[in-house]
């Protein structure tokens, strides 16, 4: 089976970061994958592919050139002839059907996000039977497509979108006399929600908050809103927290915390939140996409609400106060995650909707 694996770009995180993984099990299925990109971004995406010797093909193009993009890939798929169009978010997905119905080739469409534009979701709710199936990379965001595209339940199925390594490094324990090391992973946009987390801490200040010990804050990642976060970070003279930019080797980045929180206004899956969990951090998180159904308690984390900066700040201070029941939060964190999303858990899923896609049972 010839699977052509078609993504909007080779932006570095979100739906470009669990790729490698996810080709690997189509891979060991006995499928052949190409990756064909519309867009290259920052083109951080792909050294991972590039590492495991997945053929991808990257348009030269920009944002709007929906016409060109088209033509592009329906010329790569007369090139590659797959035998499914495996789709990754709106614009792929879109055009990717448009591809299908043309070449007669069946299309099955990831979900990853609990939110659409409003276009996007008009576009596909309108062509929601162009994608014999739908995959949600959790089971909230599964749900979620049922509800907002229609699509009903022989074409719906999930694949949780992380696989947990039981050998990725772990966060040694806070200890006395060290500051308290808080972060962050992520895209600087409006989605991540740090501009909460900056109110959160501005909050705490102007209150006159006063932890037990000193403790930083580290959010790593780019995007467009770097030079708004910097400005609030600078007017609320917050000298102890750093936008580090783009994180190369995210493990790394995890293993040096002992909380980590995850501001965000929407969310799928969010797999920085549960790598995480994995490396053994408690994590203060909102209550949007998995991540509440993840942390499911206190023992491991905490649930505020989204876009509220006062519970934010809340939570920020009951941790802050107690840091020494920091690594025993993560530990429950980590044996939690290392359960519900192992290795062996992830391949199954994949696997299983590789086998449906052999017998035709698309819908």
């Amino acid at each position: 089976m010839r699977i052509a694996y078609v993504i909007n770009s080779m932006e570095g995180g979100g739906a470009c970061a669990p790729l490698p993984a996810v080709v690997r099990v189509l891979e060991i299925e006995g499928a052949t994958v190409e990756v064909f990109a519309l867009l290259r971004r920052d083109g951080l995406g792909l050294p991972a592919l590039q590492r495991d010797g997945v053929t991808v093909h990257v348009r030269d193009g920009a944002e709007g050139d929906h016409i060109s993009a088209l033509l592009w890939l329906d010329k790569a798929m007369e090139g590659f002839a797959p035998d499914v169009i495996w789709t990754s978010l709106s614009r792929a997905t879109v055009l990717g059907q448009m591809i299908g119905a043309h070449r007669s080739v069946p299309v099955v469409s990831w979900q990853h996000n609990a939110y659409l534009k409003p276009s996007n979701a008009f576009l596909l709710r309108t062509g929601q039977r162009l994608s014999r199936l739908w995959i949600g990379d959790s089971q909230s965001v599964t749900t979620l497509t049922a509800r907002r595209l229609g699509a009903p339940p022989d074409r719906l199925t999930t694949w949780p979108l992380f696989s947990a390594d039981p050998t990725a490094p772990v966060a040694p324990p806070w200890r006395p006399g060290q500051p308290v090391r808080i972060g962050s992973l992520g895209r600087l946009h409006p989605a991540k929600g740090y501009d909460l987390l900056i109110k959160a801490l501005a909050r705490l200040k102007l209150q006159g908050f006063s932890p037990p010990v000193p403790f930083e804050v580290a959010i790593g990642g780019q995007g467009q809103q770097r030079s708004a976060l910097q400005a609030a970070i600078d007017a609320a003279g917050l000298t102890h927290v750093v936008l580090t930019g783009y994180e190369p080797r995210p493990r790394d980045f995890l293993a040096g915390l002992h909380l980590y929180v995850q501001p965000s206004r929407r969310e799928g899956l969010c797999i920085a939140a549960h790598e995480a969990m994995q490396a053994g951090l408690p994590v203060i998180a909102t209550a949007v996409g998995e991540m509440p159904y993840s942390i499911a308690d206190t023992i491991s984390g905490v649930v505020v609400p989204p876009s509220d900066s006062r519970e934010l700040a809340s939570a920020l201070a009951d941790m802050l106060k107690a840091p020494e029941r920091l690594a025993a939060m993560g530990q429950v964190s980590r044996e939690r995650i290392l359960t519900q999303f192992g290795a062996d858990a992830f391949h199954r899923n994949g696997a299983r909707i590789v086998a449906k896609l052999r017998r035709g049972r698309l819908g």
